[in-house]
């Protein structure tokens, strides 16, 4: 986001005025003084100050859900023109609005915004443990070993994970016939279904519930790969108290004030 657009929105100045404050000298980025316009800054990662007095989007509270589809990037601009999570929300309101973490390009699922930066670095920060639950379909048959690996911690390059809670949710689906692979198969959205009907699909996968305490890059389908059972799919089903429940891919809507308590309790933060 531009500097001078992260002012006005943060109620410094007008966009006009946040430009007089950064060419006078007295907007900060992390303790370094701005005078370029268009200088850009993350408002999850940076600290702004004008006189030293700390800005922030916190006093435009605005808290939505997304069940974010396959096939969108998880940024507010993409200068290559691809779709991304931006489009999908309600024009009127996503003037300030920010996605909190990320999900990947072919990942399902709930993704989370809002203009609450101080919430959402909580929320982010490896000390709070905010749990995520995601539904994962993996190549190959998971086995009670592997839950007992992914579950007690991997190391990966950048580090031992922390224990995640692992349960595989029925039985494998492969080539099979019968009750339970009928069942199985309706599981299936209907991309997975024409990759399986195509050969496109492992001869076998199997389904798992997967709930994580960080939000290491690509962390989930890194953990499988470590086991020898990569993700064919991955889906987000909560994160934190909030769960994604019947809203339909592309949707939006609203946080509850139950939602966004729940969520503020999560970083033991005071409700406002």
């Amino acid at each position: 986001m531009r500097l001078q657009k992260f002012l006005a929105r943060g109620g410094a100045a007008s966009r006009r005025g946040s430009e007089d404050l950064m060419t006078a000298g007295r907007v900060t980025v992390n303790g370094a003084v701005v005078r370029e316009l268009g200088s850009k800054v993350d408002p999850l990662k940076d600290e702004v100050r004008v006189d030293n007095k700390l800005v922030t989007l916190a006093d435009q509270k605005d808290y939505f859900m997304m069940h974010k589809p396959a096939g969108y990037l998880t940024t507010m601009f993409d200068p290559q023109g691809r779709p991304t999570v931006c489009d999908l929300l309600p024009k009127e309101r996503a003037a300030g609005l920010f996605p909190v973490g990320r999900l990947d390009y072919d990942t399902t699922g709930l993704l989370l915004f809002m203009t609450d930066g101080e919430l959402a670095h909580r929320l982010l920060h490896p000390k709070n443990h905010v749990a995520k639950r995601y539904l994962v379909t993996v190549d190959g048959v998971l086995t009670n070993a592997d839950v007992m690996q992914l579950s007690e911690g991997i190391e990966l390059h950048d580090g031992l994970t922390k224990p995640a809670v692992v349960e595989i949710l029925g039985a494998p689906l492969g080539n099979g016939s019968g009750t339970n692979h009928l069942k199985q198969f309706k599981k299936l959205n209907t991309n997975e279904r024409i990759q399986l009907a195509a050969g496109e699909l492992p001869v076998v996968t199997t389904e798992a519930s997967i709930t994580i305490s960080e939000g290491r890059k690509r962390q989930v389908k890194r953990m499988f790969a470590y086991v020898g059972r990569p993700v064919v799919s991955l889906h987000r089903q909560a994160f934190g108290s909030v769960v994604l429940g019947d809203l339909a891919p592309g949707e939006c809507r609203k946080l509850t004030t139950e939602e966004v308590a729940g969520l503020q309790n999560a970083v033991r933060m005071e409700a406002v």
